[in-house]
Protein backbone atom coordinates (compact mmCIF):
# COMPACT_ATOMS: atom_id res chain seq x y z
CA UNK A 1 0.00 0.00 0.00
CA UNK A 2 2.90 2.38 0.61
CA UNK A 3 3.82 2.92 -3.08
CA UNK A 4 0.22 3.76 -3.91
CA UNK A 5 0.04 6.21 -0.99
CA UNK A 6 3.17 7.93 -2.26
CA UNK A 7 1.71 8.01 -5.78
CA UNK A 8 -1.37 9.91 -4.57
CA UNK A 9 0.82 12.78 -3.34
CA UNK A 10 1.52 13.96 -6.90
CA UNK A 11 -1.31 15.29 -9.08
CA UNK A 12 -2.00 13.89 -12.52
CA UNK A 13 -4.30 16.83 -13.30
CA UNK A 14 -4.11 20.35 -11.91
CA UNK A 15 -6.73 22.96 -12.74
CA UNK A 16 -6.47 26.57 -11.69
CA UNK A 17 -9.06 29.21 -12.53
CA UNK A 18 -10.75 27.10 -15.22
CA UNK A 19 -13.64 29.01 -16.79
CA UNK A 20 -16.05 28.19 -19.62
CA UNK A 21 -18.99 30.19 -20.93
CA UNK A 22 -21.56 29.51 -23.63
CA UNK A 23 -23.38 32.48 -25.18
CA UNK A 24 -22.77 34.59 -22.11
CA UNK A 25 -23.74 31.88 -19.58
CA UNK A 26 -20.92 30.78 -17.30
CA UNK A 27 -20.85 26.99 -16.98
CA UNK A 28 -17.48 26.59 -15.23
CA UNK A 29 -16.60 29.44 -12.90
CA UNK A 30 -12.93 29.48 -11.92
CA UNK A 31 -12.55 25.78 -11.10
CA UNK A 32 -9.55 24.86 -8.93
CA UNK A 33 -8.98 21.11 -8.73
CA UNK A 34 -6.18 18.58 -8.29
CA UNK A 35 -6.64 14.94 -9.32
CA UNK A 36 -3.93 12.82 -7.66
CA UNK A 37 -2.19 10.11 -9.62
CA UNK A 38 -3.98 6.77 -9.27
CA UNK A 39 -7.14 8.17 -7.70
CA UNK A 40 -10.64 7.18 -8.86
CA UNK A 41 -12.80 10.31 -8.82
CA UNK A 42 -16.48 10.60 -9.74
CA UNK A 43 -18.15 13.85 -10.79
CA UNK A 44 -21.85 14.36 -10.05
CA UNK A 45 -24.17 17.22 -10.94
CA UNK A 46 -27.52 18.07 -12.45
CA UNK A 47 -28.00 18.04 -16.22
CA UNK A 48 -26.39 21.15 -17.67
CA UNK A 49 -24.17 21.67 -14.62
CA UNK A 50 -20.99 21.41 -16.72
CA UNK A 51 -19.81 17.88 -15.92
CA UNK A 52 -19.10 16.89 -19.51
CA UNK A 53 -17.71 20.35 -20.20
CA UNK A 54 -15.19 19.91 -17.41
CA UNK A 55 -14.26 16.45 -18.68
CA UNK A 56 -13.74 17.76 -22.24
CA UNK A 57 -11.56 20.54 -20.88
CA UNK A 58 -9.36 18.06 -19.01
CA UNK A 59 -9.20 15.91 -22.15
CA UNK A 60 -7.94 18.92 -24.11
CA UNK A 61 -10.75 18.74 -26.67
CA UNK A 62 -12.56 21.95 -25.67
CA UNK A 63 -10.63 24.87 -27.09
CA UNK A 64 -13.09 27.46 -25.81
CA UNK A 65 -11.86 27.13 -22.23
CA UNK A 66 -10.33 30.21 -20.68
CA UNK A 67 -8.99 30.92 -17.23
CA UNK A 68 -6.74 33.06 -15.12
CA UNK A 69 -4.71 30.01 -14.19
CA UNK A 70 -3.58 26.78 -15.80
CA UNK A 71 -4.65 23.31 -16.85
CA UNK A 72 -1.99 20.61 -16.56
CA UNK A 73 -2.72 17.04 -17.67
CA UNK A 74 -0.58 14.05 -18.68
CA UNK A 75 0.24 13.12 -22.26
CA UNK A 76 -1.38 9.68 -22.17
CA UNK A 77 -5.12 10.34 -21.82
CA UNK A 78 -7.94 8.01 -22.91
CA UNK A 79 -11.66 8.80 -23.07
CA UNK A 80 -14.63 6.41 -22.83
CA UNK A 81 -18.02 7.79 -23.86
CA UNK A 82 -21.63 6.70 -23.24
CA UNK A 83 -21.67 4.96 -26.62
CA UNK A 84 -18.78 2.74 -27.59
CA UNK A 85 -17.97 4.68 -30.78
CA UNK A 86 -16.69 1.55 -32.47
CA UNK A 87 -16.24 1.92 -36.22
CA UNK A 88 -18.87 -0.39 -37.77
CA UNK A 89 -16.70 -1.20 -40.81
CA UNK A 90 -13.82 -2.53 -38.67
CA UNK A 91 -13.72 -5.73 -36.67
CA UNK A 92 -13.23 -5.64 -32.91
CA UNK A 93 -9.44 -6.01 -32.79
CA UNK A 94 -8.76 -3.29 -35.40
CA UNK A 95 -11.13 -1.03 -33.45
CA UNK A 96 -9.12 -1.60 -30.28
CA UNK A 97 -5.86 -0.95 -32.15
CA UNK A 98 -7.11 2.20 -33.90
CA UNK A 99 -4.19 4.64 -34.13
CA UNK A 100 -1.89 2.37 -32.14
CA UNK A 101 1.57 1.69 -33.58
CA UNK A 102 4.37 -0.68 -32.62
CA UNK A 103 5.48 -4.21 -33.36
CA UNK A 104 3.65 -5.54 -30.31
CA UNK A 105 0.41 -3.62 -30.93
CA UNK A 106 -1.63 -6.66 -31.97
CA UNK A 107 -0.38 -8.68 -29.01
CA UNK A 108 -1.30 -5.86 -26.65
CA UNK A 109 -4.72 -5.52 -28.27
CA UNK A 110 -5.48 -9.22 -27.87
CA UNK A 111 -4.33 -9.08 -24.25
CA UNK A 112 -6.59 -6.07 -23.59
CA UNK A 113 -9.59 -7.86 -25.09
CA UNK A 114 -8.88 -10.93 -22.97
CA UNK A 115 -8.65 -8.70 -19.91
CA UNK A 116 -12.14 -7.26 -20.46
CA UNK A 117 -13.64 -10.68 -21.16
CA UNK A 118 -13.67 -10.53 -24.97
CA UNK A 119 -10.95 -13.06 -25.69
CA UNK A 120 -11.87 -14.89 -28.89
CA UNK A 121 -14.04 -12.04 -30.20
CA UNK A 122 -11.22 -10.28 -32.05
CA UNK A 123 -12.77 -10.84 -35.50
CA UNK A 124 -16.35 -10.04 -34.50
CA UNK A 125 -18.09 -7.06 -36.08
CA UNK A 126 -19.38 -4.31 -33.74
CA UNK A 127 -22.93 -5.14 -34.86
CA UNK A 128 -22.49 -8.62 -33.41
CA UNK A 129 -21.75 -7.30 -29.90
CA UNK A 130 -24.24 -6.59 -27.15
CA UNK A 131 -24.24 -3.15 -25.54
CA UNK A 132 -22.14 -4.40 -22.64
CA UNK A 133 -19.69 -6.13 -24.96
CA UNK A 134 -19.31 -2.98 -27.04
CA UNK A 135 -18.44 -0.99 -23.91
CA UNK A 136 -15.95 -3.70 -22.92
CA UNK A 137 -14.30 -3.24 -26.33
CA UNK A 138 -14.24 0.53 -25.73
CA UNK A 139 -12.54 -0.05 -22.37
CA UNK A 140 -9.99 -2.32 -24.05
CA UNK A 141 -9.31 0.38 -26.65
CA UNK A 142 -8.68 2.89 -23.87
CA UNK A 143 -6.55 0.68 -21.64
CA UNK A 144 -4.33 -0.74 -24.40
CA UNK A 145 -2.79 2.73 -24.60
CA UNK A 146 -1.74 2.47 -20.94
CA UNK A 147 -3.21 5.87 -20.03
CA UNK A 148 -2.08 7.87 -17.04
CA UNK A 149 -5.57 9.40 -17.03
CA UNK A 150 -8.83 7.69 -17.97
CA UNK A 151 -11.82 9.97 -18.56
CA UNK A 152 -15.26 8.32 -18.62
CA UNK A 153 -18.36 10.28 -19.64
CA UNK A 154 -21.37 8.26 -18.38
CA UNK A 155 -19.97 5.08 -19.97
CA UNK A 156 -22.72 2.84 -18.57
CA UNK A 157 -25.70 5.17 -18.92
CA UNK A 158 -27.21 3.27 -21.87
CA UNK A 159 -26.87 -0.21 -20.33
CA UNK A 160 -29.50 -2.22 -18.48
CA UNK A 161 -29.25 -2.51 -14.70
CA UNK A 162 -27.72 -6.01 -14.56
CA UNK A 163 -25.12 -5.22 -17.24
CA UNK A 164 -24.21 -2.03 -15.40
CA UNK A 165 -23.48 -3.98 -12.21
CA UNK A 166 -21.14 -6.28 -14.15
CA UNK A 167 -19.44 -3.30 -15.81
CA UNK A 168 -18.97 -1.60 -12.43
CA UNK A 169 -17.11 -4.64 -11.14
CA UNK A 170 -15.01 -4.83 -14.31
CA UNK A 171 -14.04 -1.15 -14.29
CA UNK A 172 -13.08 -1.24 -10.62
CA UNK A 173 -11.02 -4.39 -11.22
CA UNK A 174 -9.25 -2.85 -14.22
CA UNK A 175 -8.52 0.33 -12.26
CA UNK A 176 -7.04 -1.64 -9.35
CA UNK A 177 -4.83 -3.53 -11.79
CA UNK A 178 -3.59 -0.61 -13.93
CA UNK A 179 -3.96 2.34 -11.51
CA UNK A 180 -4.58 5.21 -13.91
CA UNK A 181 -6.19 8.32 -12.51
CA UNK A 182 -9.90 8.12 -13.36
CA UNK A 183 -12.44 10.92 -13.70
CA UNK A 184 -15.93 9.44 -14.11
CA UNK A 185 -18.87 11.66 -15.03
CA UNK A 186 -22.19 10.20 -13.88
CA UNK A 187 -25.76 11.11 -12.91
CA UNK A 188 -25.98 8.05 -10.67
CA UNK A 189 -25.19 8.67 -6.98
CA UNK A 190 -24.98 4.95 -6.21
CA UNK A 191 -22.62 4.35 -9.14
CA UNK A 192 -20.35 7.11 -7.86
CA UNK A 193 -20.22 5.61 -4.36
CA UNK A 194 -19.63 2.05 -5.59
CA UNK A 195 -16.83 2.96 -7.96
CA UNK A 196 -15.03 6.04 -6.71
CA UNK A 197 -12.77 6.85 -3.78
CA UNK A 198 -13.63 10.52 -4.11
CA UNK A 199 -16.87 12.13 -5.28
CA UNK A 200 -17.19 15.73 -6.45
CA UNK A 201 -20.51 17.57 -6.83
CA UNK A 202 -20.52 20.35 -9.43
CA UNK A 203 -22.90 23.18 -8.55
CA UNK A 204 -23.26 26.59 -10.21
CA UNK A 205 -19.97 26.21 -12.00
CA UNK A 206 -17.98 25.33 -8.89
CA UNK A 207 -17.16 22.27 -6.79
CA UNK A 208 -19.89 22.32 -4.14
CA UNK A 209 -18.82 19.15 -2.33
CA UNK A 210 -15.59 17.17 -2.28
CA UNK A 211 -16.29 13.86 -0.52
CA UNK A 212 -13.80 11.07 0.24
CA UNK A 213 -15.37 7.60 0.19
CA UNK A 214 -13.63 5.26 2.63
CA UNK A 215 -13.94 1.60 1.66
CA UNK A 216 -13.16 0.32 5.14
CA UNK A 217 -14.34 3.27 7.20
CA UNK A 218 -17.25 3.60 9.59
CA UNK A 219 -19.54 5.38 7.13
CA UNK A 220 -22.21 3.35 5.35
CA UNK A 221 -23.32 3.54 1.73
CA UNK A 222 -26.55 5.13 2.97
CA UNK A 223 -24.69 7.90 4.78
CA UNK A 224 -22.64 8.78 1.70
CA UNK A 225 -25.78 8.66 -0.41
CA UNK A 226 -27.62 11.04 1.93
CA UNK A 227 -24.76 13.56 1.87
CA UNK A 228 -24.52 13.51 -1.90
CA UNK A 229 -28.25 13.81 -2.43
CA UNK A 230 -28.33 16.72 -0.01
CA UNK A 231 -25.55 18.44 -1.96
CA UNK A 232 -27.55 17.87 -5.14
CA UNK A 233 -30.67 19.33 -3.52
CA UNK A 234 -32.58 16.05 -3.75
CA UNK A 235 -34.90 14.87 -0.97
CA UNK A 236 -35.96 11.22 -0.94
CA UNK A 237 -39.45 10.31 0.21
CA UNK A 238 -38.92 7.61 2.84
CA UNK A 239 -42.59 7.33 3.85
Amino acid sequence: MAPHTEQLTRPTVRLRGLTRSFEGRTVLDGIDLDLPAGQFTALLGHSGSGKSTLLRAVAGIDHGVAGSGTLTAPERVSVVFQDSRLLPWRRVLPNVLLGLDGADAEERGRAALFEVGLGGRERAWPSELSGGEAQRAALARSLVREPELLLADEPFGALDALTRIKMHALLRQLWERHRPSVLLVTHDVDEAIVLADRVLVLERGRIGLDLVVEREGSHSHGEYRARLLQALGVTEDVS
